[in-house]
């Protein structure tokens, strides 16, 4: 049987910090359909699902879904890692890559390193995160989708781990079959911000976007960094 991998978009319409930024536009775009276009380099449509809540404040993301083509998947507000597992077990997938809907800048290359390690299927769960040598806003999980419903009991006994959907598999990470991600080509962009989670964030992303001189989906990580380098506002 072949291997079958699906991307994971979460989403929420409400936040507290930068109310409705997953559709907010920046020069006529969404944010959604950047994170989208890029992960559409590397995955059909019909691998990609949007998750978000079945609350009404997240009817925007559902039309938005249904009017761009986008699978999606209603379900609990608070219990992201229920959502997260639903999403991809209604799709049938084996292993579902986790994509945060403000990660904007999403490395295409990274993306693709993830998906042809998860095809091995040599691993439970692959991760650029742990030791944080990747910018905050890159970050790329693959979860092999039998591990996560063995665990997904011990997340849902616990409101952080239901929040915050691989945070558990960081904490109990003795098992042998996580590999990590480390990036040491670029040592020099470990943690810094390119996620949207503010106003200045949302500025600093127009301001990077609006120096592009190609397709966004065709700028990498180092490209990124060097743009970020070469302008006034604080990293």
């Amino acid at each position: 049987m072949n291997n079958k991998v699906g991307v994971v978009i979460l989403s929420r319409y409400s936040s507290s910090r930068l109310p409705g930024k997953a559709l907010k536009e920046i020069f006529g775009k969404k944010v959604l359909e950047y994170i989208i276009e890029r992960v559409n380099q590397v995955f059909p449509l019909e691998n990609i699902v949007l998750a978000t809540s079945s609350e009404s404040s997240d009817d925007p993301i559902a039309s938005f879904a249904e009017s761009n083509g986008v699978g999606l998947y209603r379900g609990s507000l608070d219990n992201v890692s229920r959502r997260f597992y639903e999403a991809a077990h209604e799709k049938g997938w084996e292993y579902a890559i986790r994509i945060n809907g403000d990660n904007i800048f999403m490395d295409i290359n990274l993306l693709k390193k993830v998906n042809e390690l998860a095809i091995t299927q040599k691993f439970d769960f692959i991760s650029n995160v742990k030791g944080r040598t990747f910018p905050k806003g890159m970050s790329v999980e693959a979860v092999k989708m039998n591990h996560y419903e063995s665990v997904l009991s011990l997340i849902e006994n616990d409101e952080n781990y239901r929040e915050h959907v691989t945070l558990y598999l960081y904490e109990h990470d003795e098992h042998k079959k996580y590999h990590y991600i480390l990036n040491t080509d670029l040592p020099q962009v470990a943690g810094i911000q390119m996620a949207l989670d503010t106003q200045e964030d949302f500025d600093r992303s127009q301001q990077i976007i609006a120096q592009f001189q190609k397709a966004h989906y065709y700028y990498n990580l180092e490209e990124i960094y060097n743009i970020i380098q070469n302008t006034s506002y604080e990293k």
